[in-house]
C-alpha cells in the first residue's frame, strides 16, 4: 500500500508543478479539459475493447491525470480538493453498500444494483432517470435508462415479452415506410425499435454498445480486405460491381 500511495503522491506533486510551471497547464479550466476527457474514455474504450493491457494501462493513467487535474483546479477556486473528491466518493461507497457496511443482506448483484436505485431516491433524488447524464451517446443512455427504470421494478415479467415488443415496432416501422408517413413519425418507430432492441440486448445479457462496436470493427477489417486484394488484382472499387466486391467480402469472411 504504501509504494501506491507514494505513485499518487508523486502524481500530485507534478501537477502542482505543471500548474505553476507549464503555460498550457496553466491556461485549462474544466471546460476546456473537457472534450479531452471525453476523448481518453474513449481511446480507453478502445483499449479494453482491444483487450489490450499494455494500452489499458497507459489510458488508465491519462484519465487518472484528468481527475487529478480537476481536483487541482478546484483547490484553486476553493470549491474543492483531492481529498475532498476522495472522500466523497468513499462515504457513498459505504452509504451504498449497507450489505458490507451494514446490516442489509442481498442474495446476488442484482439486488445490490436494485438498491442502489432505491437509495438514490432517499438521499433526496427527485427521480431515478436524474443520474443519467444528458450527454451521454443515445446508445448507451438508452441502455442506462432501462437499466435505472428496473432497479425500481419497471421491467418485463419474461424475455418473450421483450422479444415480441421488439416485433412490434419492427412491424410498426415496416407499416409506417410502406405507407410512405412522413420523416418526423418514421424516425419515431426507428428510434422505437432501436430503443426495444436495446432493451432485449439487456435480457440476453449484451451490452449493446459493444456488439456494435465489434460490428463496426468486422465490418472494417473485411472491406479493408477488398480494399487491398483488390488492388492487389489491379481493380479498382470503383469499376467493380456489387457482387465482385462480395466475393472478396466472403474471402474475407472465411479468413476469420
Amino acid at each position: 500500500m504504501e509504494d501506491k500511495l507514494k505513485a499518487f503522491e508523486r502524481l500530485l506533486k507534478i501537477m502542482d508543478d505543471l500548474r505553476a510551471g507549464c503555460p498550457w497547464d496553466k491556461e485549462q479550466t474544466l471546460d476546456t479539459l473537457r472534450h479531452l476527457t471525453l476523448e481518453e474514455v474513449y481511446e480507453l474504450s478502445d483499449a479494453i475493447l482491444e483487450k489490450d493491457m499494455k494500452e489499458i494501462k497507459e489510458e488508465l493513467g491519462d484519465l487518472m491525470l484528468h481527475l487529478v487535474f480537476y481536483a487541482k483546479i478546484g483547490s484553486e477556486t476553493n470549491d474543492f480538493d483531492i481529498k475532498d473528491v476522495l472522500e466523497t466518493i468513499s462515504e457513498k461507497l459505504i452509504y451504498r453498500h449497507p450489505h458490507i457496511y451494514g446490516d442489509v443482506t442481498v442474495s446476488g448483484a442484482e439486488d445490490v444494483k436494485n438498491n442502489w436505485e432505491k437509495l438514490k431516491l432517499k438521499a433526496g433524488k427527485i427521480s431515478v432517470l436524474e443520474g443519467v447524464p444528458k450527454s451521454l451517446p443515445p446508445l448507451i443512455k438508452a441502455y442506462r435508462i432501462q437499466e435505472k427504470v428496473k432497479g425500481v421494478g419497471f421491467e418485463w415479467a419474461e424475455i418473450q415479452q421483450v422479444w415480441d415488443k421488439v416485433m412490434e415496432e419492427m412491424q410498426e416501422l415496416k407499416t409506417e415506410v410502406e405507407t410512405g408517413g412522413d420523416k418526423d413519425k418514421t424516425e419515431d418507430e426507428f428510434g422505437d425499435l432501436l430503443f426495444a432492441l436495446v432493451n432485449y440486448s439487456r435480457y440476453v445479457g449484451i451490452n449493446p454498445e459493444d456488439a456494435l462496436e465489434r460490428t463496426n470493427k468486422k465490418f472494417i477489417r473485411r472491406f479493408q480486405y477488398i480494399e487491398t486484394e483488390s488492388a492487389k488484382d489491379g481493380k479498382k472499387l470503383e469499376n467493380m460491381s456489387l457482387q465482385e466486391m462480395d466475393e472478396y467480402w466472403i474471402k474475407a469472411k472465411e479468413l476469420e
